[in-house]
């Protein structure tokens, strides 16, 4: 994984597909719907990440899609023409697994062009789209080689380069590095983004590890009971989040009961459980009156110590439990008065000026510009 970034230029470049659910269902049986009445779009070009816990009707989702799920009700287009009905090996579709499924006795060559000569694609023209596949994905060397003889990052690019010499318009990705190690993994996401930008391939992606979403998404739509609970850009996902089920889902928060006390535009009085009012400068949807969730990120907490004075602005104290170094910083927990449980962290380069150590109390405090108001659970 250490090979330089490639751009070569290739005919396996192609305009991504567009793709459009309208209310689209699937039920099993008496239960409730595995995915119920979602509206999606894939702008052609574009990687999208379904991403949220295991049942959440994702992988149901991307099965419909690919044609290996038939929908209960609703439509699925791609590029405008609907699908519905439409066998999987119609829909020019390339598909990734966590489970490779390499044929053993073959060669990476003649894995890569098995599925073409399926498709009664000339023998010599396969073995040719082949290789083409393979020097995207910098295994052209080998190619003779069987895939017992390639390291878990190999065997995961032989099953890309099969995925895309079909030269889909469409890349759909189930969970497609859970077989891999930490480094592993994220060099291959690296990689694939790489590669379906240079190939112009709209993908969408399936995953539960919000860091691979992040990582790789152009846009993120977090799922929860079968239902889409939100859908942004990455950046937008993660600073605004309309839930404390997103905002807990994607990177860790502190949550707090409060009351919108006053705003005007996007500067807001919080009127919190157990008394204090913080201000928040970040945009939200809420009215005067209603009850809401705060949201704080560990990350966007300064900790100081009580024989500081505490700035004024947002902020809480607290006994230190525990502490645990995680390498570029330092997690700490709080307990508050009424028991409940703060994390916060530290950068490494402050760890040694003052570092919370159980038993103390410390001060939290955080600014407006970082102060989440989202819907309640």
């Amino acid at each position: 994984m250490t090979e330089a970034n490639s751009t070569l230029a290739t005919p396996l470049a192609v305009s991504g597909a567009s793709v459009r659910l309208d209310k689209v269902s699937r039920i099993y049986g008496d239960g409730p719907p595995a995915v119920d009445a979602i509206d999606l779009e894939v702008h052609g070009g574009e990687i999208l990440a379904l991403l949220g816990p295991s049942g959440c009707g994702k992988t149901t989702t991307l099965r419909m899609i690919a044609g290996l799920v038939t929908p209960s009700m609703g439509e699925i287009r791609i590029d405008g023409q609907l699908v519905n009905d439409v066998p999987v090996h119609k829909r020019n579709l390339g598909m990734l697994f966590q489970n490779y499924a390499l044929f053993p006795h073959l060669s990476v060559r003649d894995n890569v062009a098995f599925g073409l000569q399926m498709r009664d694609v000339p023998k010599t023209e396969a073995l040719a789209r082949s290789m083409e596949a393979l020097r995207l994905v910098r295994l052209d060397a080998y190619a003779d080689r069987l895939p017992a003889a390639l390291s878990g990052g190999q065997q995961q690019r032989v099953a890309l380069a099969r995925a895309i010499v079909y030269r889909p318009r469409l890349l759909l990705l189930d969970e497609p590095f859970g077989a891999l190690d930490k480094k592993l993994r994220e060099a291959m996401q690296m990689e694939l983004r790489q590669l379906c930008n240079q190939l112009g391939l709209t993908t969408l992606l399936v995953t539960h590890d919000q860091e691979e979403a992040l990582i790789l998404a152009d846009r993120i739509a977090v799922m929860r009971g079968g239902r889409i609970e939100q859908i942004g850009a990455s950046r937008e996902i993660y600073d605004q989040p309309r839930s404390t089920f997103v905002a807990d889902f994607i990177g860790t928060s502190n949550f707090v009961q409060a009351r919108v006390h006053a705003r005007a535009g996007d500067e807001t009085s919080l009127q919190v459980d157990g008394g204090g009012v913080w201000q928040s400068s970040v945009a939200h949807d809420f009215k005067e009156g209603q009850t809401v969730t705060v949201a704080v990120r560990p990350e966007n907490i300064r900790l100081l110590p009580t024989a500081d004075a505490r700035p004024a602005g947002n902020g809480v104290s607290g006994l230190v439990t525990q502490s645990v170094f995680k390498g570029q910083n330092l997690a700490v927990w709080i307990k508050l008065p009424d028991g409940k449980d703060f994390v916060c962290t530290m950068p490494v380069e402050e760890i040694g000026v003052a570092t919370p150590r159980p038993g103390e109390t410390w001060h939290a405090v955080w600014p407006a510009n970082r102060t989440l108001i989202v819907q309640s659970a």
